[in-house]
């Protein structure tokens, strides 16, 4: 929790409160549902809740904005930037239904109200959105593939056009070929100076 703190020091009580209770909600839910790794655990705030909001780095989304977080598991990205935009609606899916259940357990336990949950896989929702985001969920194309109906084109109200906005890591030079001069690609380590993050970059495909 230190470390949101020291990255994000304007936190109000209500998110302040609301980020502590990650860790023990976190921590009870994945001895039933194993939703992060058994041996990260202990590092969830670093290397799930931070690297989340390196999002919130990039963009303040703007309020009334829709984002879509593809491919959520518990909730990641999109509970921790839920706290962090409350005027911002977060629509959290994911295939596994059992996941599902323990991203929607935590976003009421934490009373979160722009959260809601689906248990559907990607090529089957229909709905549009503002913004698309997604950790680590498939190789880029295949993601392109499933958004490309999904973002709103030509009403953008925020900073920078709606797209899809992804975190991944490592070498990414062959996922991203496809997309040559389309797609941004920006180091997470200059978001945060966390050792962790040092190959974790952010995505950003505009979709106008």
């Amino acid at each position: 929790m230190d470390r949101i703190l020291k990255h994000f020091p304007d936190l109000d009580k209500r998110q302040i409160s609301q980020f502590r209770q990650l860790g023990p909600l976190y921590s009870y839910w994945n001895q039933k549902v194993n939703v992060v790794s058994r041996q990260d655990i202990d590092n969830l705030y670093e290397h799930h809740v931070l690297h989340s909001l390196s999002v919130a780095r990039f963009i303040q989304f703007q309020p009334g904005s829709k984002v879509l977080d593809l491919g959520t598991g518990g909730g990641f990205p999109g509970i921790p930037l839920a706290i962090m935009f409350p005027e911002v609606h977060f629509h959290l899916i994911d295939s596994i239904d059992k996941k599902v259940k323990v991203a929607e357990a935590v976003a009421k336990a934490i009373g979160l109200r722009n959260v809601t949950t689906e248990q559907v896989r990607a090529e089957d929702h229909k709905a549009q959105y503002d913004f698309v985001v997604s950790r680590a969920v498939a190789d880029l194309m295949i993601i392109y593939g499933w958004v490309i109906n999904r973002i709103r084109r030509g009403s953008s109200f925020n900073d920078v056009p709606n797209g899809l906005l992804c975190l991944k890591g490592g070498n990414l030079d062959m996922e991203m070929a496809p997309f040559k001069d389309l797609i941004y690609k920006f180091p997470v380590k200059d978001f945060f100076n966390e050792v962790w993050f040092a190959d974790k970059y952010l995505l950003y495909l505009p979709m106008e």
